[in-house]
């Protein structure tokens, strides 16, 4: 990164960085209901004041600074503290800050961003991209996937076909129609979902769910094989999609064999239905590509993109509409009755034109490819002969190990335990931020990251690993 594109710290943090913690935190528990949060144990521990970040690190409101090994949440790929972004954003709000996108009206931003999605969406097999349709999450864009599949099959005269394919374990997003399409009984549990008319088939994890002497490439066959059995039992003149992420994010960096995504892509011809590639995490050189379908070489019809767009500097998402869609919703359709009061908003859209020409400047997508993608797979290779790691795979610039209690048996801990967010503990303690999702442990940093930062990273995760190993020695549980 060009030291030159950082934004200076305001004048009044580089002179005091004081802040009233404990003050901040009793405002905190008093008044912000955070998302996915235990209330009750927050107002205990009291939350960590974030207060300003600079490249790959965030400093807090005592002064600790800590390596962002998850990018904010996977969406920081260019890093923190670029001035051209806080510059288009400026300049757009000083031009025209807001206007809407219904009434027959658009604005230069939105249209501009749009053809340079289409721009950068890679024709496959002859199914291009060539529509956008904007949102602020990708939660939303995920609804809007749902109104506009069903839309599909009814224009097509077809409108039993409402069925929508997911994933257990799979997370795309927490509204209504998202969390539903997600797999995470959690989310389930609360809020009577899903919502009628969305079913889930395994995940797969080789390390899981593989069977013994099974090989990674014939599980990869039986799992995609699972979506094939569904469709038979709900009746494929019922199914109207099925959404995947590339590789499971949220899920725990979840990475199919090599012979999962050919397989469904030969099931979803087979049987006519439209698939829904949700890029949210995978998209924007996070797997070395604009987008990651193009890295498996599928052909979606939908996209969904979010976080990344904008390295998260402002809320921005949507959906990429195939050709095949999009046909059909113009010519046949009239009247789209779905849309938000963001959707195309110029600020967001005008930040999304100036991050893409910093990640095409800098090739960032060719450095995941080419250089620092695999730089960190291989230092993953060593992270994978530690004790306590079972195993340690890489995609892209997304990580995933698996904490054990028996290296050699492959032997899991008790959930109950909570192993992984003890080792998160650690992590956070001592300078890292590293997710924990179950057993897992995982990180997704900025693309920006020089081999010196991720010789820094996978040294803290070394030391995070050692005191977890300690502590767990101490505690008998090893």
């Amino acid at each position: 990164m060009n030291p030159s594109t950082l934004i200076p710290p305001p004048a009044w943090v580089r002179r005091t960085e004081q802040y009233d913690t404990q003050a901040l935190q009793a405002l905190d528990s008093a008044h912000f209901i955070h998302p996915f949060t235990d209330h009750g144990d927050l107002a205990t521990r009291g939350a960590r004041v974030i207060t300003r970040a600079e490249g790959v690190y965030i400093w807090d409101s005592e002064g600790e600074k800590l390596l962002d090994a998850m990018s904010g949440l996977w969406c920081v790929n260019v890093g923190y503290g670029r001035k051209e972004l806080a510059d288009a954003a400026y300049q757009q709000m000083m031009t025209l800050p807001f206007y809407n996108s219904f009434f027959q009206t658009t604005n230069v931003p939105a249209v501009k961003l749009a053809a340079r999605l289409a721009s950068l969406a890679p024709e496959v097999d002859g199914r291009s991209f060539q529509h956008v349709f904007y949102s602020s999450s990708g939660s939303e864009s995920n609804d809007s996937n749902v109104r506009m599949v069903r839309r599909y099959w009814d224009l097509l005269g077809q409108p039993q076909r409402k069925v929508i394919i997911s994933r257990l374990n799979a997370y795309h997003g927490s509204t209504m129609a998202g969390a539903s399409l997600g797999g995470m009984s959690s989310m389930h549990a609360q809020g009577d979902l899903p919502i009628p008319n969305i079913t889930h088939i395994g995940q797969p994890y080789f390390f899981e769910n593989g069977l013994p002497g099974e090989s990674e490439a014939e599980f990869g066959l039986r799992a995609a094989g699972w979506l094939e059995a569904k469709i038979v039992e709900v009746g494929a003149d019922k199914v109207a999609a099925f959404i995947a992420e590339p590789i499971q994010g949220a899920g725990g960096v979840i990475i199919p064999p090599a012979t999962y995504w050919p397989e469904i892509q030969r099931i979803v011809d087979k049987y006519n239905i439209l698939l829904i590639s949700d890029e949210v995490i995978c998209a924007f050189g996070r797997l070395g590509h604009w987008f990651a379908y193009e890295k498996f070489g599928y052909k979606p019809d939908l996209v969904t993109f979010a976080k990344a767009v904008t390295s998260g500097y402002i809320p921005l998402g949507g959906v990429m509409v195939g050709d095949r869609v999009a046909k059909v919703l113009i010519e046949k359709g009239g009247e789209f009755n779905h849309g938000y009061t963001y959707s195309g908003h110029p600020v967001a859209c005008a930040v999304g034109l100036a991050n893409l020409a910093i990640m095409e400047r800098e090739q960032l997508p060719q450095r995941v490819r080419d250089d620092i993608g695999p730089y960190l797979a291989r230092g993953f290779e060593k992270i994978a002969e530690h004790p306590l790691v079972g195993v340690a795979e890489t995609c892209g610039f997304t990580a995933g190990l698996v904490l054990v209690k028996d290296k050699k048996r492959r032997e899991r801990f008790a959930e109950a335990l909570g192993v992984g967010m003890m080792c998160r503990g650690h992590c956070f303690q001592n300078g890292l931020i590293m997710r924990a999702v179950g057993d897992r442990m995982i990180i997704a940093p900025p693309l920006t990251m020089t081999h010196d930062d991720i010789d820094e990273m996978l040294r803290l995760i070394r030391q995070a690993l050692d005191l977890t190993q300690q502590e767990l020695h101490q505690k008998g549980l090893i």
